[in-house]
């Protein structure tokens, strides 16, 4: 079943798009699993057998996401042709919250250390993970996914609301199996004060700003 595709207009004033232009286009948008997080290939190959941002809607050349979610991931995100927007809001630290299905019932004492920092493989070495939130969350009223999750009779699962401030490649997935949970869904529902909200699968909505100049010290 493809992806519902829905595209709205709304206004916004989120801190974290402080120097917009208004000559540049900005999008948010529900990436469903299976899709990539770039709008299309230059490999054949690659085009017959994976899923592009393009398909859910006709981005104006130029348009390139704000940081990444893997293929397995779900979730917001954001999109723009602005490129000096792109690298100041993937530089800036800015808050990053994800919802995670885990394999197993977390204990305090992994919330605590996923909270502390914990040690994840990067680029062949070890990782030590800044301090983040974490909290045990009942089950989040999100949108079926595509492909089926394994159910409870193959073991309990839990919850998770995680918020880091950092974008390091699969960073969550792997701070959870650290602590002997693999993720077994991980949606992110905020980026900074830009919020997923109620949207659908493959949904896109198109952002134009009206409060430029009183948001702008947020990236400096």
């Amino acid at each position: 079943m493809n992806a519902l595709i829905y595209i709205v207009k709304t206004t916004f004033n989120f801190n974290i798009f402080a120097t917009m232009s208004h000559s540049h286009k900005h999008f948010k948008l529900f990436k469903p699993y299976g899709y990539i997080s770039q709008l299309s290939s230059n490999d054949t190959r690659q085009l017959k057998k994976k899923r592009f941002l393009n398909e859910l809607y006709d981005f104006e050349s130029g348009m390139m996401p704000i940081g990444r979610l893997d293929e397995k991931s779900e979730g917001l995100l954001l999109m723009t042709t602005d490129g000096k927007l792109s690298d100041q809001i993937n530089r800036s630290g800015i808050e990053k919250q994800y919802y995670a299905l885990l394999d197993g019932q977390i204990t305090d004492k992994s919330i605590d250390a996923l909270s502390k920092g914990v040690h994840i493989g990067l680029n062949g070495e070890k990782y030590l993970t800044q301090p983040c939130e974490v909290v045990s969350i009942d089950t989040p009223n999100l949108p079926e996914r595509e492909k089926k999750i394994r159910d409870q009779r193959h073991g309990p699962t839990s919850w998770i609301s995680i918020t880091i401030t950092e974008g390091k490649f699969r960073q969550v997935r792997k701070m959870t199996a650290a602590v002997g949970h693999p993720t077994l869904r991980l949606i992110r529902v905020r980026i900074g004060d830009v919020y997923l909200d109620s949207m659908q699968p493959g949904q896109v909505l198109e952002l134009t700003s009206t409060a430029f100049a009183a948001i702008e010290q947020r990236l400096k």
